[in-house]
This record gives structure tokens, sequence and C-alpha cells, in this order.
């Protein structure tokens, strides 16, 4: 894999800024739109892109700007191609492979909503499907949106800044996103469950000594020892 991923870089860093660019859009742009995630992960380019930033061969504002328009846009047709195919998406071959992935992140989306877009983009895998799941999914487009934007800027951020911080040792980089970020969407899920069970607690609570408090209220005569009858 080291070698494609360097043999990439070559092509990129021999190619004119203004290709690099194109090549870099058109990837990240597709790994959510088309499911192109499951062979070249965008984070890959993102990174590269932010490489050739980092040894003056393209423009950091720029390449930033088209990671994070790229990642937002692509989401969104992903979301439109959920939403109007339906379930025929999850007929495609690239996807049946991997249902049981699948039906764990929809389990996801199901459960944690809006913020579940959010998260999934740190993963590759969840990355390429959670737009459609959550198109398919009938999530509002107005619930979608914005949890689709923080995605894409932290996530653009975050890739095309650690490509210009490390420069050539990009390859380190690439093998952290790959395993230090799943780690890291892991503790916020761990985290994330604990207050929701915490706050359900207390809910439960809150119904059961309101309900605890209801039924004395309305049966007094039995709290004063009374009893009524005829006079």
């Amino acid at each position: 894999m080291s070698g494609v991923v360097d043999s990439i870089v070559n092509t990129v860093l021999s190619a004119p800024p203004w290709l690099v660019y194109l090549i870099v859009a058109l990837v990240v742009f597709a790994e959510d739109a088309l499911f192109v995630g499951f062979v070249l992960p965008g984070e890959t380019l993102a990174i590269i892109g932010g490489v050739t930033a980092s040894i003056g061969h393209t423009s950091y504002p720029v390449v930033l700007a088209v990671v994070i328009l790229c990642a937002v846009i692509g989401d969104s047709v992903g979301y439109e191609i959920g939403r109007l195919a339906g379930p025929k998406v999850l007929q495609l071959k690239i996807l049946q492979k991997r249902m049981k992935r699948i039906e764990g992140a929809q389990d996801f989306l199901r459960r944690r909503g809006g913020s579940a877009v959010f998260l999934a983009r740190w993963t590759a895998f969840l990355r390429a499907v959670m737009p459609a799941l959550a198109g398919l999914s009938r999530m509002p487009y107005r619930t979608f949106l914005p949890w689709n934007a923080l995605g894409g800027i932290a996530w653009g951020t975050a890739v095309v800044t650690a490509g210009y911080l490390a420069g050539h040792s990009y390859q380190r980089v690439e093998k952290w996103f790959g395993t230090g970020a799943a780690v890291l969407l892991a503790v916020i899920v761990v985290v994330a469950l604990a207050v929701w069970a915490v706050r359900r607690r207390r809910v439960e609570h809150r119904d059961d000594t309101a309900a605890s408090t209801g039924r004395k209220a309305s049966d007094p005569a039995r709290d004063d020892g009374s009893s009524a009858g005829p006079a």
C-alpha cells in the first residue's frame, strides 16, 4: 500500500498546481458521493494536498478550501443519492459485501442522530456510507447540513494541516489517521453513551418520584387514616 501511496505522491508532485487541486477535489468529493472511499480514502489525498502546500508546490489556503468544500458538497450529494434511490442503495455490490458494518452504521445513526454525521467523518468506512444512510433514513436536510458542514470543516482542517506540518513524513500521519482517528471516535462514542445513560437514569428516577407523589396526592383518605362512609 505504501508503494501505491508513494506513486500517487510522486504523480501529484509532478503535476501543475491547478491539477493538484483538481485531483484532490475529485477524490475527496467522490469518496462520499460515489463510495470511492472503499478504494482510496479521501483523507490520503487531503494529506498529500497538505504536503504539496508544505513544500511550496501549492497554496495551503487553497488546498484547505478545496478539501472542505468538496467534503461538504460530496456528503450532500451522497445524502441526495440515499434519499432519492432509497433501499436500492443498499443493493449495490460494493455495499452488499459489507452488510454487517452497514447495519452497525444504521444503528449508530438511529441512536446518535445528527451527531453521527459529524462523528462518521473521522473513519473511512463511515465517511463513505453515512451521507447516503442519512438520506435513506429520511433525516431532514436542515438537520444533516449543519452536522455535515461542521464535520467537513473540522476534518478538512485537521488532515490538510497535518499533511502541511508533516511534510515528507506524511506516511506516519496517514497511518495515524487510519488508526488514531478510529480510537478517538471510539472514545467519543463511549463518553457520549455514558452521558446518555446517566441522563436516562436521572429522568427515570424523576418520573418514578413524580408517579409516587401523584399516587399519594390522589388518595388523601389513605394517608390520614380516614375512610369515606355515611354520616
